[in-house]
């Protein structure tokens, strides 16, 4: 049933209002930030992001339960007619963006005090990150094909350019290229399947899609949408971005872009799985299978690489992975027409999303604390540093634990869904072969688990155990109260779903059922599983209980006993180095030669000769190759390279010969013309 507008009290001139408020909000901070305080450009940003996301979300609270709030506007002739439609998956997808944004922006705040001094710069970066808000917000509500594709390429400019904020740097401005052009292949295939539908249907309407998907076959289309949309999400061989440009943005950058830009992928391909109608099992089995690869590369390389924020960007693939399987599970459950497996998928996928927006976004900030204090990304540059800021390691520790699945946080109750759904597939039959896939689907989720425990008990038993392994150049303390408050709430949200992951769960379910059409018969294939999710969510209660208790009881205790520090036993060694120390890559060695033909690993050391009685100190180095750049990107390039290097001879730099090229093209004009070729 479709709910107009004036059910919910939206007429049209109030909801062309809200937008309204939106689109003068931005418009104004751009204009006004410039000329503020330096102090105060941050506060405004601020201020822009809570005004347009308290009108998005107002919006999007009355569609969530799943009648669409939708308004036509004339876009003139290039355009035609704009349908803005929020609906269910809208406004999921707003909500996530709005508060990732808003514990950004306040986050960020505190992160940029020390680049302050640089004021325009600064104005920049924060009239890009309202902007960036902002576009992220219209990809979610245009179902305009051209409107579309100017948001996502708003989006994408506005991002790249909040990564590049140390343009100064060779790397960063380096990883901001990489980021832009492959943004740009992106909008090319989906720039070329909207033309495609256009042709075939007449329109740019996104129902002109749906059309599409009936009138041909949506296999090839739906490739196009998938590549144009997976490159935003990060499904490999697509990701080669991510573990660039995280590692090269400010750290709330990061934390937004990890949490909300890559789930603008995600958002785009469940978008054109709304409309698809056949080949659902073939499109999900393929889904399904690449999504399982993509868990494991990403997690994987983020096992054995030694910079925290990269290791983070290959955590953002693998969780990519498991919404992808999620996605994968749905459209197979769709096509054997087996709801419960169809709504398990797909609201598994919608409550992992929030949840990776969440606790990436945490880990991302922790990520930012460490940076800031220490001035070093590199784990074996780092070490005891839950002494000097032990409420940034409980932090990263808990976003950790949620990352890994484990309760009572909230990344346990979504990984549940997908085994749940996995299993469900496995009891359904459907041949051996299908079994199989979905037995060796939950076969390296688990594995996939366990290399995610193994990779965060490396970082932080290397970034916040043991002791110093280099001396910094100035103390290391705890952030402020401002930079640590952002990072509450968003623990605050993880538990929350942990504990009542029902009520979350019933809106992701909702939402599901929604994209899916089976709203009518949701009571009667879901009977099993909500009453499971409550459990869950009441053992994870007794669980943080327990821990509380157990942590009362403990102060309680050591309180009336004088503690003394006494030095680690040393197996009798009586002159520990901290170096002696185990290291990021000690942890991970064995696990990457296991692996060693994907990570690969470059050294650059010399061997002592036999003859060296007393050798000289000498210095040893490593890292570790992204497979797809080394052995598919790489070698093209150095082609594309190769064959541009003869045409080098274009590029002179003798004024004579570039008149004579404007000469040459203007003629070529007049030529063309006078035969009717232009």
């Amino acid at each position: 049933m479709d709910m107009n507008i004036e059910y919910f009290n939206l007429p049209f001139t109030t909801l062309t209002g809200l937008y309204t408020g939106i689109i003068l909000t931005a418009i104004f901070s751009v204009i006004f930030l410039p000329f503020l305080r330096k102090e105060w450009k941050g506060y405004t940003a601020l201020l822009a992001v809570f005004i347009n996301a308290a009108i998005s979300s107002f919006i999007a609270i009355h569609a969530l339960p799943g009648e669409s709030v939708e308004q036509t506007y004339y876009g003139g002739n290039v355009f035609g007619n704009i349908p803005v439609c929020v609906d269910g998956l809208s406004a999921w997808f707003i909500l996530i963006i709005n508060f990732t944004c808003l514990t950004g922006v306040l986050y960020g705040i505190g992160y940029m005090k020390s680049y302050e001094e640089q004021k325009r710069n600064s104005s920049l970066h924060w009239i890009l990150f309202v902007l960036f808000h902002l576009s992220m917000l219209a990809v979610c509500v245009l179902q305009n094909g051209l409107a579309f594709l100017i948001a996502w390429e708003l989006m994408s400019i506005t991002s790249m350019l909040l990564v590049i904020f140390e343009h100064y740097r060779a790397e960063t401005l380096k990883a901001g290229i990489n980021y832009l052009v492959q943004m740009h292949i992106g909008v090319a295939f989906l720039s070329i399947a909207f033309i495609w539908v256009y042709f075939s249907e007449g329109s740019f309407d996104f129902a002109g899609i749906a059309a599409f998907f009936i009138h041909q076959r949506p296999v090839w289309p739906f490739f196009l949408f998938f590549i144009g949309f997976g490159i935003k999400a990060g499904f490999i061989p697509l990701h080669t971005w991510l573990p660039h440009a995280h590692p090269a943005a400010p750290s709330h950058v990061s934390g937004v872009m990890s949490g909300v830009i890559v789930k603008m992928g995600i958002y785009g391909i469940l978008r054109m799985v709304l409309y698809l109608n056949t080949d659902l099992i073939r499109i999900g089995e393929s889904i399904l299978i690449l999504s399982v690869l993509t868990a494991f590369y990403g997690i994987l390389n983020a096992a054995v690489h030694r910079d925290v924020k990269r290791m983070l960007a290959y955590c953002t693939i693998e969780n990519i992975g498991i919404i992808g399987m999620g996605i994968g599970i749905g459209l197979i459950g769709k096509g054997i027409h087996n709801q419960y497996l169809m709504l398990i998928g797909f609201a598994g996928a919608l409550l992992h999303a929030l949840n990776h927006s969440l606790y990436k976004s945490l880990l991302f900030f922790t990520a930012g604390n460490i940076y800031q204090q220490t001035h070093t990304r590199d784990m074996e540059q780092l070490g005891g540093l839950i002494k000097k800021m032990p409420v940034t390691a409980l932090l990263f520790l808990c976003g950790a634990l949620a990352i890994g699945g484990l309760p009572p946080f909230n990344g346990f109750v979504s990984e549940f869904l997908i085994y749940s759904g996995l299993i469900e597939g496995i009891r359904f039959g459907g041949g051996a072969q299908f079994s199989s896939v979905m037995v060796l689907c939950i076969a390296a989720l688990a594995i996939v688990g366990g290399i995610s425990i193994l990779t965060f008990s490396k970082t932080f038993g290397t970034v916040f155990l043991g002791s110093p392994r280099v001396v910094l150049t100035h103390q290391p303390k705890e952030v402020s109260l401002a930079m640590q408050i952002p990072l509450y709430l968003i623990l605050f949200i993880m538990v929350m779903i942990g504990i009542f992951p029902g009520i979350f769960f019933d809106t992701a379910l909702s939402i599901a059922s929604q994209m899916s059409g089976t709203i009518s018969v949701l009571p009667e294939v879901m009977p099993g599983i909500s009453p499971v999710i409550v459990t869950v969510g009441r053992v994870s209660l007794l669980l943080v209980l327990l821990i509380a208790i157990t942590y009362f009881v403990r102060t309680k205790i050591s309180s009336a006993r004088t503690i003394t520090v006494q030095p680690t036993w040393g197996c009798g060694y009586v002159a520990p180095n901290s170096r002696m120390q185990y290291t990021s890559k000690s942890f991970s060695k064995t696990f990457a030669k296991l692996f060693s033909y994907i990570t690969t690993e470059k050294k650059k050391y010399f061997e002592i000769a036999g003859s060296k009685i007393f050798p000289l100190p000498r210095n040893f180095q490593s890292h570790y190759h992204e497979f797809f750049e080394k052995n598919f990107i790489g070698p093209v390039n150095n082609r594309i390279f190769a064959f541009m290097n003869y045409f080098m001879f274009i590029n002179n730099g003798n004024l004579q010969m570039y008149v004579l090229y404007g000469f040459f093209f203007i003629v070529i004009l007049l030529v063309a013309t006078f035969f009717n070729l232009l």
